[in-house]
Parts: C-alpha cells; sequence; structure tokens
C-alpha cells in the first residue's frame, strides 16, 4: 500500500531540556565604548610610517601577449600583478625583473587609484632589477627616500609595503633576520649581500620596498622560502645600495653595464695552474690593449719561441675580497662602477704585487 500525504506543512519546536526563553519585553543597549589609552609611541610611528610611505608604492599589472597557433589570432592576457616604488619625480618605477618578463604590456596603479600605462625603459635579469616609467603629474609622484643597507644590522625593525595576492596597499612588520645571504636570480646569476626579513612576503609582494624605520628604502623585495609558496617568515630583499649601483644604469643605458677589467680568464686553466704552482687566484689568460688593466701593465701568458707560454699574472684579490675563480671575479668588480680606481693583488713571477686598476 503506498501512503500519500497531503495537505499542510505543520512546524514543530522541541523544547531541549534546560533551555528556556526568556527574552523580549527588556530594555536592550549597545554597550559604551570604553575609552582609548591611545597608540604607544611605537605603534603610532608605524602608523605614520605607512601614512607617509604610501603614496610612494605603486600596484602593477600586466599583459602577455598569446598567438593562437590554428587561427594566428593574437590576444592579450593577464599575466600576473606586482609590486613597484616610485624612484623619481620624472616617472621612474623600479620593480623585480622577474614581475615584468615575459610581459608585453604593463599598468600602473598609483595609490590614489590612478591608472596609467607604463612604457619599458630596462631591466637587469642579473639582478633582478627593472625600470618603468609613466607619464604623470610631478604632483602625483612622490619618490620613495633612499637609505643604505651596508649599516643594517640584525634585528632592527622594517617595513614592507605591497600587493600580496593583489591586495593593494598592504603593510607587514617584522625584523631583520639577517644579512649577507646568496640567492639565485631568474638566470641562475647570484645576487649577494641580500637582506632576510620576517616580515611577511608574498606573491604580489616582489618588486615592493622593504623599509627602515625612518621609512627609507634598504631593499626591494624579491623571493620568498617556503614549500607552499606562501609566506613562512623567510623573505628575501635586493639591498638598497645594490639597488642604487644599477638602477642609474638602467635609466641611463636600457641595461646594466658590467664593470670590467680588460682582462681574458677562464677558469680550467686557472685550475690547472693553481694545482701545479699550488698558487690561488684567477690566471690572467690575456689583457686586451688600452683597457684598464692593459694601462696598468696587467700581465697575461707570455709566449715563448719554442711554442710554450709563461703565465704572467695571477689574480688573488680584488680590493680587501679574495677571488680563487671567474665567479669570484666578476661578483668582487660588482660593487664597483666604470670609472672607479681598483686596486688588486696579484701573484708575478713568485711576488706579490698591488696594481690599481680603472674598471671600464
Amino acid at each position: 500500500m503506498i501512503l500519500i500525504l497531503v495537505g499542510t506543512f505543520v512546524m514543530c519546536y522541541v523544547t531541549l531540556p534546560g533551555l528556556r526563553h526568556v527574552g523580549g519585553g527588556a530594555a536592550a543597549h549597545a554597550r559604551p565604548v570604553t575609552p582609548s589609552n591611545g597608540l604607544d609611541d611605537d605603534e603610532q610611528k608605524t602608523v605614520d610610517l605607512f601614512r607617509d610611505s604610501s603614496p610612494s608604492i605603486v600596484y602593477i599589472t600586466t599583459l602577455a601577449r598569446r598567438i593562437n597557433p590554428w587561427t594566428y589570432n593574437i590576444t592579450e592576457s593577464p599575466r600576473g600583478t606586482g609590486t613597484g616604488f616610485i624612484w623619481d619625480e620624472k616617472g621612474h618605477i623600479i620593480t623585480n625583473y622577474h614581475v615584468l618578463a615575459g610581459a608585453s604590456r604593463a599598468r600602473v596603479v598609483l595609490h590614489d587609484q590612478q591608472s596609467y600605462a607604463a612604457k619599458y625603459i630596462g631591466a637587469s635579469a642579473d639582478h633582478d632589477l627593472a625600470v618603468l616609467r609613466l607619464e604623470a603629474p610631478p604632483d602625483d609622484l612622490r619618490p620613495v627616500p633612499i637609505g643604505a643597507s651596508g649599516a643594517l644590522l640584525v634585528g632592527q625593525k622594517v617595513n614592507a609595503i605591497g600587493n600580496p595576492f593583489g591586495l593593494d596597499q598592504t603593510l607587514t612588520t617584522g625584523v631583520i633576520s639577517a644579512l649577507g645571504r646568496e640567492i639565485q636570480t631568474p638566470n641562475g646569476r647570484t645576487i649577494e649581500d641580500v637582506i632576510q626579513t620576517d616580515a611577511a612576503i608574498n606573491p604580489g609582494n616582489s618588486g615592493g620596498p622593504l623599509l627602515d624605520s625612518s621609512g627609507r628604502l634598504i631593499g626591494v623585495n624579491t623571493s620568498i622560502v617556503s614549500p607552499s609558496g606562501a609566506s613562512a617568515g623567510i623573505g628575501f630583499a635586493i639591498p638598497v645600495d645594490t639597488v642604487n649601483r644599477v638602477v642609474p644604469q638602467l635609466i641611463a643605458h636600457g641595461r646594466y653595464v658590467r664593470p670590467r677589467l680588460g682582462v681574458r680568464v677562464r677558469d680550467r686553466f686557472s685550475r690547472i695552474v693553481q694545482q701545479r704552482l699550488r698558487v690561488p687566484g684567477v690566471v690572467v689568460m690575456a689583457v686586451q690593449p688600452n683597457s684598464g688593466a692593459g694601462r696598468a701593465g696587467l700581465r697575461g701568458l707570455i709566449e715563448r719561441g719554442d711554442g710554450s707560454a709563461v703565465v704572467g699574472d695571477i689574480i688573488q684579490k680584488v680590493g680587501d675580497r679574495t677571488v680563487d675563480d671567474a665567479d669570484d671575479l666578476f661578483r668582487a668588480l660588482e660593487r664597483y662602477k666604470p670609472g672607479d680606481m681598483v686596486r688588486l693583488t696579484v701573484w708575478r713571477e713568485g711576488n706579490h704585487a698591488e696594481l690599481s686598476v680603472e674598471v671600464r
């Protein structure tokens, strides 16, 4: 037998033991606000820093061009987002190279939500830095104050402002966790003297500033260490001393002009010489005429009439930094700019000599 129930639904209320309705009838009011004691000095300083610094921070969105392999139609689609900051009143914007890599266009949104198409100026993949420029009224451009990274201390407070996960104008705070770290750039080169911080840095923070307690730029947030891809309290920032050396060249030349001595070196040959002579350092294979090394009198391999060669100079120090291979030599030269004079310690014919060489 099939039983069909037709009719009106009846709502039943069940009274649970120990519970009874007691509301209704009594007057109810919002609780009064307890007076605040105000912000403490440290809180107020952080609030002031964000208020003063946020106009210098920008939100960057990028587009990538794609070609349909069947129709050959070209389309643009969102590629990603990142952070940048205003470098000068001319509209130059600094960000990470990897924020722009592979993009066909970029757009910059200022703190007041004004949006501008950005022109690509230049980049250095070796330093993970890039420069954009936008045409905005100078009154709308507030450059971030520049600090120095050479005198930083582990434990001092830092602040990061960026756009993690697309959430613009986000402030995170922390301390410098370590100094002198090394990280790999997208093209495999090493950046030295990197700042490690526990200030939360997440995807989208890339290219944003790391600020000291005075609101000065001390680094550019660039990467994190995290299995999940989110902040785990280990973030890294490119030191401002590196930024302040590289960015002017990107603005002037569109690329980074690497300091050069004017010598040719080869690691394999250097290792053989190190083993045979028991002398550490980088063997100078040849010296370019009219280069800084040439004018300073550096010597390369000396060929004999019988077809053999005599080892010339072996570079052992650049300034106060010991060098053992070509990478050491290049990294040591990174601290200089074209036109600087650098002191080299070289091994020559069993003796040590010091030469002053102009890098170009």
